[in-house]
This record gives structure tokens, sequence and C-alpha cells, in this order.
């Protein structure tokens, strides 16, 4: 029987889960055995696992999970280079030439076991079939333009935290910016096609911030692109990968701008492909933004888990997207498991050459 062991987050300020109490009893009714951990930030109880069939175990005990058991989780584990011999369901960031992906690649490599990356999971067409995107793009480009108010009153973004939904983050958000006494802000939005894209314009002009949409047709040159500066707003809203156009250069530092907030929601900045190489590291909750320059301003926000802002909203959608690909785990020989089990072995092999 197939076993999937829903783990409980480790992570700080993160409140998702990708499979909610109907998910679960349906995986149930299919046949799998369902575990789910006790969590005490996990924003959907463990009461409706419980009435679903699911089997309750304590915190954080996955270690001792079975081996046959596929551990699912959605951000990272515990750095402790320990090996991982489970199979685990999880984003991994480990394929685009991040260098805590290595680590984590040698962790599987000493256990013997898998990583069916979160990313990774794609249909025939390449397409993943579950993202957090939309709401990423939403919540992301709320900080953002709260850093912008901040700015606006001479401050710095100070530390934001989880909503109960998106009408108290929107509230929250318009009465900052109508706070500044002053117009909105212009945005330039890359990638505004996709489901990250489509987040942040759809904030943006929820709370009447004027947006200018981009995506491949307007970067196919490959730059530069001056009227990202013209901007007082740019969204980075696309997945770093080989190819992928510098959209803000370190010179841009220093050249005559109006852009005064970058809103990386994408947040690669361990990648080769950053395509916005002014920032080196990802901002926190605690910490939203990073002063890449100081007179005039440039702040960079950078938070890599915005969904976990709206974590009611977010895992539901992410879980209804990702349970028809769940519902397939008895087969992992063929399909979106297949490929990502082959993408995990290519970089594994990689790794030791």
């Amino acid at each position: 029987m197939t076993h999937l062991w829903v783990r409980a987050e480790q992570r700080p300020n993160e409140d998702r889960v990708g499979l909610t109490p109907e998910g679960a009893k349906a995986l149930i009714d299919a046949g799998l055995r369902v575990t789910v951990e006790e969590s005490t930030t996990r924003a959907i109880p463990i009461d409706g696992y419980r009435a679903a069939g699911a089997e309750i175990v304590p915190e954080n005990s996955w270690p001792e999970a079975p081996r046959d058991a596929i551990i699912f989780g959605l951000k990272e584990l515990p750095d402790d280079g320990t090996p991982l011999p489970h199979r685990h369901i999880m984003f991994g960031h480990a394929f685009k030439g991040q260098h805590s992906g290595k680590a984590l690649l040698r962790r599987f490599k000493a256990g013997g076991g898998t990583l069916y990356d979160l990313e990774y999971l794609v249909d025939e067409n390449g397409r993943r079939v579950a993202a957090f995107g939309y709401w990423a793009g939403f919540a992301g480009a709320a900080v953002t333009l709260m850093a912008w108010a901040a700015q606006q009153g001479g401050g710095i973004c100070g530390p934001v935290g989880a909503y109960p939904g998106k009408d108290a983050m929107l509230a929250d958000l318009a009465a900052r910016l109508d706070a500044t006494d002053t117009t909105r802000p212009s945005a330039l939005v890359i990638g505004a096609l996709g489901r990250v894209g489509t987040g942040a314009a759809d904030l943006c002009e929820a709370v009447g911030v004027n947006v200018t949409k981009w995506d491949m047709a307007e970067t196919a040159s490959g730059g530069p692109f001056p009227a990202i500066l013209d901007h007082d707003i740019f969204f980075n809203c696309i997945l770093a990968r080989p190819g992928t156009p510098v959209f803000v250069p370190q010179s841009a530092l220093t050249a005559p701008r109006r852009l005064s907030v970058i809103g990386d929601v994408a947040c690669d900045p361990d990648s080769d492909y950053n395509p916005v190489p002014v920032y080196d590291r990802a901002t926190t909750w605690d910490a939203p933004v990073i002063r890449a320059h100081d007179a005039p301003p440039l702040d960079v926000m950078a938070i890599d888990n915005l969904p976990s802002m709206l974590p009611v909203e977010s895992s539901q959608d992410y879980a209804a997207q990702l349970l028809p690909t769940l519902l397939t785990l008895s087969n992992l020989s063929q399909g979106v498991w297949a490929r990502a089990h082959d993408t995990f072995e290519t970089h594994a092999k990689a790794l030791s050459e």
C-alpha cells in the first residue's frame, strides 16, 4: 500500500500545507495510507485530518517513518547534513545551480533517497501541475508596496505577518498607501501572463496602482531595459534559468532612475541566472527588504515563502491543484512522477561528475 506521510513544516512563518483534510479523505478512499504529523503552526487544524481517517503522529517524527513512506512537505528540511533515505516530495531548490541545493542532493545520495521536487512535477507539455504562484505574486506585490509606502515616509519596511484572508491584507495595504498622502506609484511586471505575474498585477490593480505588463515578447531582445528604471516599482515574476536576461544590473544602482523598490517575487538570489543581481540573499518576514542603495534609495523585497502570508487560501488552492497528481502516487514509474524522478537522477549524477 502506498504510504504518504505529511510532515509538519519546520521553517519559521510557514503555516501552509499541501494536502487538505478533504484531499486526505480522497487519497484514503483511493486505497492510500495517509499519515499526518501534528503541527503547532499549520493553518488547517489537525482535527479535520483525523476525521478524514488519517493516522496522526507527533510533530517532526518523519525521520523515523517507515522507509517505504513518501514524505510530503513544502519548504526545506533542517540543514543538519544528515543522510536522507526516504523519498521526499517538497520544494528542494536544488536543480538550478543553487549552492545550498548541492548540499541537499549530497544528503539524498548519501542516504539513497529520492527528491520529487514540487517545482518539477510537470505534465507532458512541461507545465507544472500545481503552483503557489498566484498567491506568491499577490502577497509579494503587497509587501513591495508596503516597502514603497515606508520609503515615502523616509523609512524602511518593518516586519510583516500572516493575514486571515486577502481582504484583510488589501485593507491594511490600502491604509498604508493612503497614509502617504501621495499619488499611487507606477509598477512594471515582467512575467505578467504567468501565475505569479497575474497575482502581482491583480493586487496592484485592487489598490489603484497603474501596472505595465510585460512578458516574453517584451523581453525577447535580451536587454537592456531602460523602461524598468522609469517606473517606481519593478516586479520580477519569472523563474531564473539559462538565458534569462538581466533586468536590473548593478549599474542601475547609480544610474538616473525613478525605480525605488524591486519585488523579486521569483527570488533566486542564489542562482547563477539571477536576473536581478543587485542583492545577494533572500529577505525575511522580520526584515522584508534589503536596501541595495541609499541615495536615491533602492529596496529589494525577496521573501521566499510569500504565499504563507495567506496560508489558508494558498493551501486550499495549491492542494486542489496537486490532488489529482497525488492520486497517481501508486504508479511512480509513469507520467509526472517518472519525469520528476528522471530530473532528480540527472542532477544527482551530475553532482558526482
